[in-house]
């Protein structure tokens, strides 16, 4: 049955059932509905029609609600719907609003507001993948014309369609002459996510973001469905004279303005609104209303304010060629924008830490599966993760790791020969790195790594976390004169001099360089701090702004000579990133 997942209200039935007479073939039901709703083509087929008049005639509507995880679905409530579209109408211009489209309409809360709320429109489409739901709008247009029979009735239709191959650009054709609004609650949800079910929610295959193979291996290669649902909706109507506005995901809104200056959509005034999504949607996800102007010329900034109370938080976007969280705080502090002058590296990754990673115990050691082994000590390194670096600095760590390479693919065939013990443990759990996903493992020697290279092996190490809001730097020292690696987690750079790296720290745990990291991080990044994010610090700029007397204050062994050495391997590295190890 197409209707046993339909709610349909009491008083539509009733008035279907008065009105039964016009339910005997598909055009005299389609006209009858058209009349009183505005909706075209309300069936598809005679058999829906004789589907709803049994239902009607027998009272059989039943109600059960799907599981939704493929659709990413989180329902607009009417409440939240109604300030939504109330606070585009107050935009100027907003009020004469002729075409609404809505690309993933679902139970029709958006679409019912704009009917109840925007006297001028003349025409409604609706796109919904889950064939319950556009039955449910359907109904619910429905029952408001029934109610209200002398309402500005616009043409309406809720097609049953997948958003990702519907042609959008007929309908911007023919609406183009339409003062436009686009709005909506897309899916927050990840193209990983769906094929993680197989679900067929899913855009065409495309690398829309141009990103290098090993990016898009990593993990780049993920993105929104929301996102791209958005940049659908741009592409076709960004002409359109109107406004956008979806409540979507906060990284989706950061990335929109960021892909700005490529995709040069006729953008402007845009505002991120960030909604309490827990309380909305009971989801936890980092979420708001992204509102902007079409057909206007680009502005590549976004303000960002509370939804609830309009107070405003940042000015985020881009400032000249530089993308940051807060414009008012990088002014202050962009005289250190640049190129760092030390190439920043992430820690080891291996996926597999249960067999990598492992507890010394007397003179034996346990890995995640309490398996007791014994193996030799010249692969075994301490191991710092992000959660170990809070101190200013820390020679102290809870786990080992076992480092099977010094150089990413570098046979591995070695350790059998060398360390027999240790290749005989790695052997017998061989399954765990067999069942390792990443693709980044193809082909490469067993028991391989990553993130792994001369720089792992450096005794002092600058290290962040890449996931904490803290952005302060510890320094890493060595156990016994062997390095402490860091996960994947943790981004650092390393020297083999333990001044350098202490006048390196004191670069980095400036006021001026916490300021600077302030006004670029966003704070609801999912990693906050990353390699693009540190190589954006100049230190040969912030040797300009710094000074030896005001730092052995701090620095206290650390002599004029060693200060001005390292100024010197930074001037003469102008050009060229450093590789002290």
């Amino acid at each position: 049955m197409i209707f046993n997942t339909v709610n349909i209200e009491d008083s539509t039935l009733s008035f279907l059932e008065r009105n039964n007479r016009f339910f005997t073939d598909l055009e005299t039901a389609n006209r009858f509905i058209q009349e009183v709703s505005g909706i075209i083509n309300f069936f598809n087929d005679i058999e829906e029609v004789l589907e709803l008049k049994n239902i009607v005639e027998e009272k059989l509507t039943l109600v059960s609600e799907p599981y939704r995880r493929e659709y990413g679905d989180f329902q607009t409530n009417d409440e939240l719907a109604e300030k939504v579209v109330n606070y585009i109408l107050k935009k100027e211009d907003s009020s004469d609003i002729e075409f609404i489209l809505e690309p993933t309409c679902g139970k029709g809360s958006f679409i019912l507001t704009c009917i109840e709320n925007i006297p001028a429109i003349k025409k409604i489409t609706g796109i919904e993948i889950y064939l319950p739901y556009v039955w449910e709008t359907k109904f619910k247009i429905l029952n408001f014309f029934i109610s209200n029979q002398k309402h500005n009735k616009p043409e309406i239709e809720i097609i049953h369609a997948n958003v990702f191959y519907f042609d959008f650009r007929t309908v911007a054709q023919q609406t183009k002459e339409y003062k436009t609004l686009i709005i909506g609650n897309p899916p927050w949800v990840t193209n990983s996510e769906l094929g993680s079910i197989k679900s067929l929610n899913l855009p065409k295959k495309s690398n829309f973001k141009k990103h290098a193979g090993f990016d898009a291996m990593t993990g780049k290669g993920n993105f929104d469905i929301g996102e791209s649902i958005a940049l659908l909706m741009l592409n076709n109507f960004n002409n359109h004279n109107g406004y956008f506005g979806f409540l979507i995901k906060n990284s989706v809104v950061k990335n929109l303005i960021f892909d700005l200056k490529q995709n040069n959509y006729r953008i402007g005034d845009s505002e991120k609104l960030n909604i309490d999504s827990k309380k909305e949607f009971n989801a936890s996800v980092d979420a708001c209303l992204f509102v902007t102007k079409l057909n206007t010329e680009p502005h590549f900034t976004c303000q960002e304010l509370n939804f609830y109370t309009r107070q405003k938080l940042s000015v985020f976007g881009w400032h000249k060629n530089n993308f940051v969280y807060s414009v008012t705080e990088y002014l202050n502090a962009k005289d250190i924008e640049g190129r760092s002058q030390f190439e920043w590296r992430q820690g080891i990754k291996h996926d597999c830490s249960k067999v990598m990673e492992l507890e010394k115990m007397n003179d034996y050691y346990v890995n995640g599966l309490k398996q007791e082994v014994y193996l030799e000590n010249d692969l075994l390194y301490g191991l710092l993760k992000s959660s170990d670096l809070k101190a200013e600095q820390t020679d102290r760590y809870r786990k080992l790791v076992i480092v099977t390479q010094k150089k990413i693919g570098q046979d591995t065939g070695y350790i059998k020969q060398k360390y027999p013990l240790t290749y005989k443990y790695l052997l017998k759990n061989k399954e765990c790195f067999e069942k390792r996903k990443s693709s980044i493992y193809n082909g490469k020697p067993e028991f391989s790594i990553f993130g792994v290279g001369d720089y792992s092996f450096a005794l002092y190490k600058v290290a962040i976390s890449g996931l904490y809001k803290r952005t302060r730097f510890t320094l890493v020292l060595p156990d016994n004169d062997k390095a402490v690696m860091l996960d994947d987690t943790c981004y650092f750079i390393g020297f083999n001099n333990l001044n350098y790296a202490k006048i390196a720290q004191y670069f980095l745990n400036h006021e001026h360089t916490q300021q600077f990291l302030k006004s670029i991080i966003f704070p609801d990044s999912k990693r906050l701090i990353t390699k693009n994010v540190l190589m954006r610090i100049d230190f040969l700029k912030l040797s300009k702004i710094l000074d030896f007397n005001t730092a052995k204050k701090q620095l206290t062994d650390i002599n004029e000579e060693d200060w001005n050495r390292f100024l010197e391997l930074l001037d003469t590295k102008k050009e060229s990133q450093l590789a002290l190890f």
